[in-house]
């Protein structure tokens, strides 16, 4: 079992920044992935970035040169900074993290943090 706690959601200027962090019980390094998730309201969960055990990032197209991904492992961290923020931005986001498992892999979701960008 793994607690996922994330910080640093706010209400923000369209065209802002902010900087969320997720951080983890235990270490996370082995992980598949981890990341995070938005919901907007009367929307869909959605993949906003995530990044493997092995680095690489995966981000949904709409914010593709504007969000980074990265991780400190000695921190069991990961962070996601976000630039050029748009309303449609806004959303509750969700860290989250799939642990491999010699049956299959288990997911684990943080409680979420409010981002509002004002337009």
């Amino acid at each position: 079992q793994v607690q996922l706690v994330e910080s640093g959601g706010g209400l923000v200027q369209a065209g802002g920044s902010l900087r969320l962090s997720c951080a983890a019980s235990r270490s996370t390094f082995s992980f598949l992935a981890i990341g995070w998730y938005r919901q907007a309201p009367g929307k869909q969960r959605e993949l906003a970035a995530t990044i493997s055990s092995g680095g690489i990032p995966n981000y949904v197209d709409s914010v593709k040169g504007r969000f980074t991904i990265s991780r400190d492992n000695a921190k069991n961290t990961v962070y996601l900074q976000m630039n050029s923020l748009k309303p449609e931005d806004t959303a509750v986001y969700y860290c989250y993290a799939r642990e491999t498992m010699g049956w299959g892999h288990r997911d684990y979701w943080g409680q979420g943090t409010q981002v509002t960008v004002a337009s």
